[in-house]
């Protein structure tokens, strides 16, 4: 039997709120966490438009006092049949989670995109949040053709780029997600800087 506790019960309620197989979510989760104790979490859903299908997405991130745990839930369209057999499948989901020790997070980035920043009162939400966290799994390299200050050169220079690791990035904005998974996220987002503060030397 796997060692695990009961999910917390304000997680539970957010896969819940969510309406979006919150058994399937919650059960990945709650196998994932194991038995520590859930000191922060966050559940955000997508809805994409893929050609004429409506595809939607959740993403749950929890933190414990060693670790962020993600899961992603994803579902799919009908896929034909197998094997001759005359039967399709209507539809399915696809459900991951990744755990990461808090020592291995390299980056906790939240940015904040806010109205007339000069008329800015503190402590009023921004009209969108993003969470940007990388710890080194996935790195992203842009390349672009390197040039000089002379417009008439014709002489090769090489590539020039940026290299990133956004291992995961999260958006939210006031106008699709609502003000309260805006505060949310922010909420998440502090939460989780304070845990990594001081543990990578």
């Amino acid at each position: 039997m796997p060692n695990t506790t009961p999910l917390d019960p304000g997680l539970r309620e957010a896969i819940e709120r969510s309406g979006y197989y919150p058994a399937l979510v919650a059960e990945a989760i709650e196998a994932a966490i194991g038995p520590e104790p859930v000191l922060s979490h966050l559940v955000h859903q997508e809805t994409t438009f893929d050609n004429e299908e409506v595809r939607r997405h959740v993403s749950v991130l929890a933190l414990t006092a060693s670790r962020l745990i993600i899961g992603h839930t994803d579902e799919h369209g009908t896929e034909p049949a197998i094997d001759g057999m005359d039967s399709q499948v209507s539809s399915y989901a696809s459900t991951s989670t990744e755990a990461i020790r808090l020592d291995r997070i390299t980056t906790c980035v939240i940015t904040r995109v806010v109205d007339d920043p000069a008329k800015h009162v503190p402590g009023t939400l921004p009209r969108e949040a993003v969470l940007t966290v990388g710890w080194g799994a996935i790195a992203r390299i842009d390349l672009e053709p390197a040039g000089c200050g002379d417009p008439h050169c014709e002489a090769d220079h090489g590539y020039t780029g940026t290299m990133s690791g956004d291992d995961l990035q999260l958006r939210v904005s006031t106008g699709a997600d609502g003000a309260e998974a805006v505060a949310r996220t922010l909420e998440f987002a502090t939460a989780l800087s304070a845990a990594t503060a001081g543990l990578r030397g």
